[in-house]
């Protein structure tokens, strides 16, 4: 394939490397050029374009990305067709991810111009998440190394998703002096919200004294009639020779590991008595926040195996979370309004439902709609804001002028609102913990909402989404934790942030700003009812 400039009477089934305007017409970044094409372009007096030209040995990105993924071998994963050279592969079931990394490693080191990336290994997903991603850089890529990677693929499964099995537990919890009813009926309350999310349930509970006889009479009543068995000391784990790994080995079953390299979750004990699976929670598996015992739970109602060296390697990303009540933390913990969000506000659309004028130059209180939104931005407690410009773009910026915001220009605007996300995420500081995603035509929002928005993403230590909504239903705008940055990076078309919060089955938190957060001004006739006063 050769890429660069090419004269435009040499262009006929070149693949332009960029969006081109020729008059009225439109072409997209990586449509291949017909004659007619190339007579329009001529006509429009374009003499050159940057394109790719394919060679005779070459495949198309879409049929390069197409014939890797169709050579995988893979469980519980959907292929998507492919699209912009991409084939995102999608679980059909909630359950754990799986991926020989080898033979990852092994595509990816052949050129860099075939690529595949994938979730991490054991990642907990979702039904429908995205798993994995076949991408093809260039326009297209010799056969040679399609064939090559098709190749490594041969006669392996390169990843899974590994579906949760609705599994029979039961459930012991043992009880000293002093200890609250309260807490061992949240505790009950936790973990069957746990077993939720495979289809299982918890079957019986027995509460006894902390004492090996007793826990070890009760696991072997439990064994018999579930598929698993979970135990709760009243008194964390101390010594190998404890209450709960020596009731297991009492009871005839024997102690994996006790342990483990993962913080919250170092107090787990593993073990098995008669073909079941017992674990030993450790004292955060009463709290619904991830931890270890989340780990080795999930995989197990997986169907895959946990072995003691599976447990030893869990230490790198072990380290999940501080424990403020500890006696003594590891280390202070940073303040939470802290965390840096920065706004992302959009105002490259081409208001086409206006029929011409644009919506973000009408006149609100005397000044164009987007100057007021962007000053309620700037007034807002957020720390960076992005203007996304595309459509008439130094009009936008002299509308801004004299304002403390920073320009990310979007040349492919009108290929969707997805160029949009990614070319403001782009220019966020490194420093950010989210990214408030701002319409330019709501001129409904106040600062005070924005700052709502933002306290309550503070409030929930900066993992979860958060979302503007009015009576009950969802709307704009809405705050992306930087978990999601990544995912933004895969979005394709007109596709917004909705997409990642329903996909990416994070947290969400609902936030009420009134109104507000519903009314936008896609038509002349919404426009006018909020007030604005259209300019050509």
């Amino acid at each position: 394939m050769k890429f660069g400039p090419i004269p435009i009477e040499a262009a006929e089934g070149a693949v332009l490397a960029h969006a081109t305007t020729a008059g009225e017409k439109r072409f997209r970044k990586a449509h291949r050029l017909s004659a007619e094409d190339v007579s329009i372009l001529k006509r429009a007096g374009i003499s050159q374009v940057v394109a790719a030209v394919l060679a005779p040995d070459d495949l198309g990105e879409d049929a390069a990305a197409q014939r890797v993924a169709q050579s995988m071998t893979f469980g519980g994963i959907e292929a998507k067709p492919a699209a912009t050279g991409r084939v995102n592969l999608h679980a059909r079931a909630a359950g754990i991810f799986t991926v020989n990394a080898a033979v990852i490693d092994a595509i990816n080191a052949v050129d860099p111009a075939i690529t595949i990336a994938t979730l991490a290994q054991h990642a907990p997903v979702e039904k429908g998440q995205m798993v994995a991603t076949v991408k093809i850089i260039p326009f297209a890529v010799s056969s040679v190394l399609v064939d090559a990677v098709m190749k490594i693929c041969s006669g392996v499964e390169i990843f899974a998703v590994n579906a949760y099995r609705p599994v029979r537990v039961g459930v012991i919890q043992t009880v000293l002096p002093g200890t609250k009813p309260g807490v061992l009926d949240k505790t009950l309350r936790v973990t069957e919200a746990r077993l939720a999310r495979s289809g299982g349930r918890l079957t019986a509970e027995r509460r006894t004294p902390h004492e090996i006889g007793p826990v070890a009479e009760a696991a072997i009543a439990l064994a018999r009639d579930n598929d698993m068995v979970i135990i709760f000391g009243a008194s964390a784990m101390s010594d190998f020779a404890d209450v709960v790994p020596a009731a297991i080995g009492r009871a005839g079953g024997t102690v994996i590991r006790a342990g483990m390299p993962v913080d919250p979750g170092n107090l787990l004990v593993l073990g098995t008595l008669g073909g079941k699976r017992v674990i030993g929670a450790p004292g955060c598996a009463r709290s619904p926040k991830e931890n270890g015992f989340d780990w080795v739970l999930d995989r197990l109602i997986s169907g895959l195996d946990v072995t003691a060296r599976d447990i030893a390697g869990m230490g790198v990303g072990g380290l999940l979370m501080e424990i403020p009540t500890r006696p003594q933390p590891r280390e202070p913990l940073p303040a939470k309004n802290r965390l840096k969000v920065g706004i992302v506000l959009l105002a490259a659309g081409q208001s086409s439902r206006m029929g011409g004028p644009n919506k973000l130059m009408a006149l609100f209180d005397g000044q164009p709609l987007v100057r007021r939104t962007t000053k309620r931005a700037l007034a807002s407690k957020a720390s960076d804001t992005i203007v996304v410009t595309g459509h008439q773009r130094e009009r936008v910026r002299a509308a801004l002028s004299g304002l403390d915001v920073t320009f990310a220009d979007n040349p492919d605007f009108a290929d969707g609102l997805s160029t949009s996300l990614k070319a403001g995420i782009a220019y966020l500081p490194q420093d950010v913990a989210g990214a408030m995603i701002v319409l330019g035509d709501m001129p409904g929002v106040a600062p005070g909402d924005l700052d709502r928005l933002i306290d309550a993403f503070r409030a929930a230590g900066g993992n979860s989404v958060v979302r503007a909504s009015h009576e009950g239903k969802r709307g704009n705008p809405v705050l992306l934790p930087r978990s999601l940055f990544a995912a933004v990076a895969h979005l394709e078309g007109d596709t917004g942030a909705r997409h990642l919060v329903e996909a990416e089955g994070l947290d969400v938190i609902d936030v009420e700003i009134g109104e507000g957060a519903s009314v936008d001004v896609d038509t002349r006739e919404a426009l006018e009812g909020a007030g604005g006063v259209l300019q050509d």
